[in-house]
């Protein structure tokens, strides 16, 4: 089961604010032929079809409307979307970018697309696209609900992980090689001691203190390598933006926290983007607030700054 359908990203077809603007209202007059249709009357087959969840036979009426008509952007996202519902992710990213082929600042087309991607594991290309989405969804003042966030901070959080995946191996590798560069050291001294011995006509016992003497050496080396390493495990184990330092709407950590007379705080951003597409009010308190009455939290502002001067990890998360 797709990640958006498990925790409801993608809402059910009947209420969601995307199929609802995306798909219309379902319409109660009987489908006309699917022959004798001409391209819109086969998309909003299509669509009737999808709300019922009969995602195959939407498929076949986009494929057919597309075959009518294939300069027409929104029969791509409409079939993307039904790739998106099947699981069938390549085929998802290839109608969307479709789609922006045929009208690059397409809202649907990105935001497909880097669910598509985001699936595919291409978390950057993923990231750019819904934040595209993202920026449209604000300039044409549309309300998407938590939709469009909720994925780009999930992209953003898978993409922080691979890379620290990445940089996990890229450690230990790190730490077997100073390991066995250490065990090779205490070999060529070992060497260089037998050596030693033979010249200075040392006995066997005495060799061999003094090898005991450099083993303990490299193992003391090993021991607080290894302990430095565990320390770094430990420390990225316990890796966690608190809550207090996260804005109460995208759930991100604040970069310019403002007050409102309310008191409470918010990132700058985000408070202004409610105002400007949602209404003048504070979605907490629900008083009345516009944007003059914002006030920067300079006292969050250093706390925020503090913990990310401690913890630079958290740019990328």
């Amino acid at each position: 089961m797709s990640r958006f359908k498990k925790f409801g990203f993608l809402p059910k077809a009947s209420s969601s604010p995307i199929k609802g603007q995306l798909m219309g209202d379902k319409c109660k007059e009987e489908m006309k032929p699917e022959s004798n249709a001409n391209e819109y009357e086969l998309k909003d087959q299509g669509n009737k079809y999808f709300a019922l969840y009969k995602y195959v036979d939407a498929l076949q009426c986009y494929n057919k409307a597309i075959m009518k008509n294939s300069s027409i952007a929104t029969f791509y996202t409409n079939r993307s979307l039904c790739y998106i519902k099947m699981n069938q992710w390549i085929s998802a990213a290839e109608d969307a970018k479709k789609s922006l082929e045929l009208e690059p600042n397409l809202l649907k087309g990105h935001f497909f697309l880097g669910l598509a991607l985001l699936e595919l594991e291409n978390y950057e290309d993923a990231i750019k696209h819904i934040h595209k989405a993202h920026e449209l969804a604000k300039d044409q003042k549309l309300n998407y609900g938590d939709e469009i966030t909720y994925a780009l901070r999930l992209a953003k959080k898978k993409r922080f992980n691979q890379l620290e995946e990445k940089r996990i191996k890229q450690e230990v590798e790190l730490q077997t090689y100073l390991v066995n560069l250490i065990e090779n050291d205490k070999q060529r001294k070992f060497k260089q001691l037998e050596d030693e011995a033979i010249v200075n006509n040392l006995t066997g016992d005495e060799l061999v203190s003094l090898q005991s003497e450099t083993s303990k050496k490299c193992d003391n080396y090993i021991n607080e390598l290894n302990d430095m390493f565990s320390q770094l495990d430990v420390r990225r184990k316990k890796r966690d933006i608190p809550d207090y330092l996260c804005g109460k709407i995208s759930f991100e950590i604040m970069k310019d926290p403002v007050i409102t007379p309310s008191g409470i705080t918010y990132s700058k951003n985000d408070i202004i983007e409610h105002l400007n597409r949602v209404g003048h009010f504070d979605p907490i308190t629900r008083h009345s607030l516009t944007q003059d009455q914002l006030i920067p939290n300079l006292c969050m502002q250093e706390v925020v700054e503090a913990f990310l001067s401690e913890n630079e990890w958290a740019n990328e998360y």
